[in-house]
């Protein structure tokens, strides 16, 4: 009877180690998956940073460029008419 009771406590004792190891395993399968989901989420944002940061760049050239573009076309505009009025007068 003394092997029973504890072949018995045993299938207990193993069906409680397997409980827990299973409710352990499912943690870590929670815990890596969110480390994932954090990893992607920062890999998206420095996607997000790094465009946002090569848009500003560009507008910058953009701006810069039709701004030399505008101002060189008023001087030789001016420098036209001045040669015109010059060369009539």
């Amino acid at each position: 009877m003394q092997s029973t009771a504890s072949a018995t406590r045993l299938d207990q004792d193993l069906d409680q180690f397997e409980v827990a190891f299973e409710r352990e395993a499912a943690l870590e399968r929670q815990r890596r998956k969110q480390l994932r989901q954090r990893a992607a989420n920062r890999s998206r944002a420095r996607q997000i940073q790094k465009t946002e940061s090569r848009g500003k760049i560009r507008f910058s050239v953009l701006f810069t460029a039709l701004t030399a573009t505008v101002v060189a076309v008023v001087v030789v505009m001016f420098e036209i008419l001045a040669w015109v009025i010059t060369s009539t007068g």
